[in-house]
């Protein structure tokens, strides 16, 4: 599902690199978690998975696919919820998502189609032609993972989905993610919730300072650390300290 080797990346004028030669790899149609602290390099990871951020060496490979040279070809297969809002918020949920649609090419019909399933599964049908600026922050969120369902990808790359949501979304959301993992999707998703993340992945790679720091399931990295929970892992692995 996904291979890095020794990415590297510093940003111009960043006092140091984002990456640091990291490597990691997550099994087919997992359900991966990409965790670590503040500044550790998971959003500048995903963006050069997206292809919004070129590395400055090394290579990563999505779906079999080299990010660098198959850019458009994985964009077809691939969705992707990035941390901040990605939808016009003068727009309603209709109207957005209708244009996303119809960016993916998707056919009238079947677009309407999958609208008005995702919007039902969501509980966003009675607020489908209301605008997204007048959406609290769990019915954006909800929205902005259901734009990126519309061409029903192979694999679902997730920034902080969950965050600043209502617990009832929170819900939600995790069990969509669990029962679209289920149907044969994979899904790589970053989170500060170690609990969450403890959850809901198959596997986590914990970085830091844009570096592996280390990588399995989360019970046996609990059972490695003696651990009694994920959070516990994390803390050990990379100290308590204060992050900006």
């Amino acid at each position: 599902m996904l291979q890095i080797q020794q990415l590297e990346k510093t940003y111009k004028n960043a006092a140091e690199p984002s990456l640091q030669g990291l490597s990691l790899q997550f099994s087919d149609k997992s359900i991966a978690g990409l965790l670590g602290p503040n500044g550790a390099g998971k959003t500048t990871t995903i963006s050069i998975l997206c292809g919004l951020v070129k590395a400055d060496a090394g290579k990563a490979f999505l779906l079999g696919m080299d990010v660098e040279k198959e850019r458009e070809a994985i964009k077809r297969r691939i969705g992707v919820v990035p941390q901040s809002i990605a939808l016009y918020p003068t727009l309603t949920a209709m109207e957005n998502l209708q244009y996303i649609g119809r960016l993916y090419g998707l056919g009238s019909t079947l677009l309407k189609e999958r609208i008005n399933q995702y919007l039902q599964l969501f509980g966003l049908e009675k607020s489908a032609h209301k605008a997204i600026r007048y959406y609290s922050g769990g019915m954006k969120r909800r929205a902005n993972i259901i734009a990126s369902l519309l061409h029903e990808p192979e694999l679902l790359i997730l920034d902080e989905p969950t965050a600043g949501v209502d617990v009832q979304s929170r819900n939600m959301i995790l069990q969509f993610l669990t029962e679209y993992n289920k149907l044969g999707h994979g899904i790589i998703y970053t989170s500060h919730l170690l609990e969450e993340a403890q959850q809901l992945c198959d596997e986590i790679a914990i970085i830091d300072h844009g570096r592996l720091v280390v990588q399995g399931k989360p019970v046996e990295l609990m059972q490695e650390q003696q651990a009694q929970s994920l959070e516990q892992v994390f803390l050990q692995l990379t100290g308590s300290s204060l992050r900006d």
